[in-house]
C-alpha cells in the first residue's frame, strides 16, 4: 500500500460498527493497517472485532447506548485504556425515526438528535481533546448524508440532525486545523443498509430513487469505505471541512 494511504501504526474508534456501514469502514481501516476500537449499541461487535484481529490488527470490542450523555466520553476513554492511543475518530452510528412531521412525537424527534447530533459532538469533543493534547494531531470523519443538503421526506429530525453533522464538521475544523486535527465528513447516498430497508421495500419509493441515481444502483457499504480510509490517511492531510457525497451521482441529477 502507497504510504500516502497507509494507517499503520494508527488505533480508531469507529461506532456503530456491528454492522452495516460501520462494519465495513471498520475493517476497512484494518486493512489500511489500523487497530480498532469497534462500539455497538445494541448489537455486539465482537463478528466485526474478529473480521479485524483475522486481518492481523488488534481489536476492542465496547459497547454503549450513544442516546446517553456519558457514553461518549466513556468510549472514549476506554479506547485510550485499552489501545494506548487514538489517532481517528469515526462517527457512524445513527438511527432513524419515519414519520409525517405533524405525526412526529417529541420523543422520537429527541432521540434521533441525542444519537446523530448530540452524541457525534460529545465524541468529537473527547476524542479532540486528547488529539490536541498530544501535540500529533489526529483525523475525525463523521458520516453525514444526502439529508445534509436535502429535507427528505419524513425523516425531519434526521434531516436536521444531518444538516448539523455537516455544520458541526466545518465549525469543528475552523477550530482544530491548525493543530493538525482534520475534521471531515462522508455523505453517502441510498445505501443497503437497515435504515434504508423500508424504502427499498417499498416498490414505488425504491423504483423512485433508482431512476434518479445515475450509477443506476443501491449503494453498498464498502461503497463508503475508501472515501473513509482516504480523509482518515496522510493523503488527505489538507483537506479540512469537507463533505464528500458518496451517492452515485445523486447530488448532480
Amino acid at each position: 500500500m502507497s504510504a500516502h494511504f497507509s494507517l499503520a501504526g494508527q488505533v480508531a474508534l469507529v461506532t456503530g460498527a456491528s454492522r452495516g456501514l460501520g462494519a465495513a469502514i471498520a475493517i476497512g481501516l484494518a486493512e489500511a493497517g489500523a487497530d480498532v476500537a469497534v462500539h455497538g449499541n445494541s448489537r455486539s461487535p465482537e463478528a466485526t472485532c474478529a473480521r479485524v484481529r483475522a486481518l492481523g490488527r488488534s481489536a476492542l470490542p465496547l459497547v454503549g447506548d450513544l442516546g446517553q450523555p456519558g457514553t461518549p466520553d466513556r468510549l472514549v476513554a476506554e479506547t485510550l485504556a485499552g489501545l494506548k492511543r487514538l489517532d481517528l475518530l469515526v462517527n457512524n452510528a445513527g438511527t432513524i425515526r419515519r414519520a409525517a412531521a405533524v405525526e412526529t412525537a417529541d420523543e422520537d424527534w429527541q432521540a434521533v438528535l441525542d444519537v446523530n447530533l448530540s452524541a457525534v459532538f460529545r465524541l468529537c469533543r473527547a476524542a479532540a481533546r486528547h488529539m490536541l493534547a498530544s501535540g500529533s494531531g489526529g483525523r475525525i470523519v463523521s458520516i453525514a448524508s444526502l439529508l445534509s443538503f436535502q429535507g427528505g421526506i419524513r425523516v425531519p429530525a434526521y434531516a436536521a440532525a444531518k444538516h448539523g453533522v455537516a455544520a458541526l464538521t466545518k465549525a469543528l475544523s475552523n477550530e482544530w486545523a491548525a493543530a493538525g486535527v482534520n475534521v471531515n465528513a462522508v455523505a453517502p447516498g441510498y445505501m443497503k443498509t437497515d435504515n434504508t430497508e423500508a424504502l427499498r421495500a417499498d416498490p414505488e419509493r425504491s423504483r423512485q430513487i433508482l431512476e434518479r441515481i445515475p450509477a443506476g444502483r443501491w449503494g453498498e457499504p464498502e461503497d463508503v469505505v475508501g472515501a473513509v480510509v482516504f480523509l482518515a490517511s496522510p493523503a488527505a492531510a489538507y483537506v479540512h471541512g469537507h463533505v464528500l457525497a458518496v451517492d452515485g451521482g445523486w447530488l448532480g441529477r
